[in-house]
């Protein structure tokens, strides 16, 4: 019982900092919008680093199994949605950083998908994306408040308890998603690569 209340607690509360942020998030989805758009429409800025990365990075994948590749991606997701969270006190550059460079990547990309197998190969984004590009566009969001709370003189008292509420949210909010969406991504890319 005393582990339902916990959940149950930590469920609450991650609701209410949400609700807090929720301008922030708006912010974070509206500039990684505006960048999918420009990556799609304009695929023309850092190509050859672009492909050169996605190469790489498809390459990290070869000879790992399901699990492994659950793994790999999961840590990587975790990794950046946690130092979008924690870097944004650095004036929000980071998360912005975040959110502009993702937004870009994922337009180009899905440009040169669209291109290459038609509009129906982005129903694989579809499964993990549902879980991923939240958590990954809320930590953004948050990353913002704590940047601003930082930032501002009068705000700096709200800092320290909307930085324990981030952490709570990261834990109970952000982990779920990113561990579902890594499981599903993982699968895709072994089974369906």
């Amino acid at each position: 019982m005393k582990k339902e209340n916990f959940l149950i607690k930590n469920w609450k509360l991650n609701w209410k900092f949400l609700k807090e942020s929720k301008w922030y998030i708006l912010f974070a989805l509206a500039i990684f919008c505006f960048f999918i758009l420009i990556g799609f429409t304009f695929p023309v800025f850092f190509r050859e680093q672009i492909i050169a990365y996605l190469k790489e990075l498809t390459g990290r994948f070869d000879g790992l199994g399901v699990f492994e590749t659950i793994i790999y991606i999961l840590w990587n997701n975790a990794r950046a949605s946690f130092f979008a969270v924690l870097l944004g006190v650095l004036f929000g550059i980071f998360p912005v950083a975040a959110a502009v460079t993702n937004g870009y990547l994922i337009g180009f990309v899905s440009r040169y998908a669209v291109e290459e197998y038609g509009i129906f190969v982005l129903w694989r984004l579809l499964p993990h994306g549902i879980f991923e590009l939240p958590a990954i566009i809320i930590s953004i969001g948050i990353g913002l408040k704590l940047g601003l709370d930082f930032l501002l003189k009068d705000k700096r008292k709200q800092f320290k308890k909307d930085f324990k509420e981030a952490m709570r949210f990261f834990l109970f909010s952000i982990i779920p998603l990113l561990v579902v969406a890594a499981i599903i991504e993982g699968i895709l890319v072994v089974f369906a690569g």
